[in-house]
């Protein structure tokens, strides 16, 4: 298994993004994170690929870019 693909635990996910791991809690719940597997249970794994798109799908020039509270670009 090459590192890209390998799956990184919460708390792995959680250091390589700088995030706390409750974040990524939330953003589970709630939807707008990383996409995640669930192997089995509470047994949530991560792929670095996939973290490095959701980072990539994060980047903005302006604060004028943030969506507003129904999903829209301002």
């Amino acid at each position: 298994m090459t590192d890209h693909s390998r799956l990184l635990k919460t708390s792995e996910a959680a250091d390589c993004l700088g995030v706390s791991e409750s974040l990524l809690h939330k953003l589970r719940l709630t939807g707008g994170g990383p996409v995640f597997v669930r192997l089995a249970g509470r047994a949530i794994r991560y792929r670095k690929a996939d973290l490095d798109a959701w980072v990539q799908a994060s980047v903005m020039a302006s604060t004028a870019q943030y969506p507003d509270s129904d999903g829209r670009a301002r």
